[in-house]
């Protein structure tokens, strides 16, 4: 699925990207030698060659750099959600979407994998992380929702009123099912790193929630 909202990026803009990042894997990097709780923000600053007032033009806080590494995901995620032709499923919307990041994921292997194992060392920047991603599946769900609102006629919302069908349980529900498609694939990759692309582990991931998850055949 070709994302349409993607535009070209200014130079200013390509600057200021390159400079968060720069952060991000400095502050990983510091981390993952040092330990977490032992990294300042001028030590991070020093490493990149920017000031400290320079690093809080990127990060509220010097937790934001080992948990953000890419802040603009989510709603690049969002906006090709909302994006998509009205005839794929939100189902397909939403795996094209998280397919094309996780091909940007995918080419910095080296700082997802420091990412992880700062996480792994630090309690407290991991439910940090967590209480970010928990944010981003409510915002991808309320996505979800506007896209499959603007598909329902008045009959299927009646029809689901007399069902007893929640409104908001498909979204919810699919928000969290990726996302979790998404860590799991993300770990698989990880541990056959090389075998197969990471875009094409989640979406076979997905292809067995469409499915309905059924019994893998045997032997596979």
């Amino acid at each position: 699925m070709q994302r349409v909202t993607d535009a070209p990026l200014s130079l200013r803009e390509r600057k200021k990207r390159a400079t968060r990042a720069a952060l991000s894997e400095a502050a990983l990097r510091l981390a993952a030698e040092h330990g977490a709780e032992h990294v300042t923000v001028e030590a991070i600053s020093d490493a990149v060659g920017v000031s400290p007032r320079t690093f809080f033009n990127y990060f509220d806080s010097r937790d934001d750099a080992f948990t953000m590494i890419d802040a603009e995901s989510a709603q690049r995620v969002r906006d090709a959600v909302m994006a998509a032709p009205p005839a794929v499923s939100a189902l397909d919307a939403v795996t094209g979407a998280l397919a094309d990041e996780l091909a940007q994921l995918g080419a910095r292997q080296d700082v997802w994998a420091l990412h992880a194992e700062v996480l792994r060392r630090s309690p407290d920047l991991l439910a940090r992380t967590m209480g970010a991603h928990m944010a981003d599946e409510l915002e991808l769900a309320a996505a979800i929702a506007r896209r499959v609102g603007a598909r329902r006629d008045g009959a299927a919302r009646d029809g689901a009123a007399r069902d007893g069908a929640s409104p908001d349980l498909y979204p919810h529900l699919l928000a969290a099912a990726a996302g979790t498609a998404v860590r799991v694939s993300v770990e698989h990759w990880s541990r056959h790193a090389g075998e197969e692309p990471l875009p094409a582990v989640f979406r076979g991931a997905c292809a067995h929630l469409a499915a309905g998850l059924p019994d893998p055949p045997t032997g596979a």
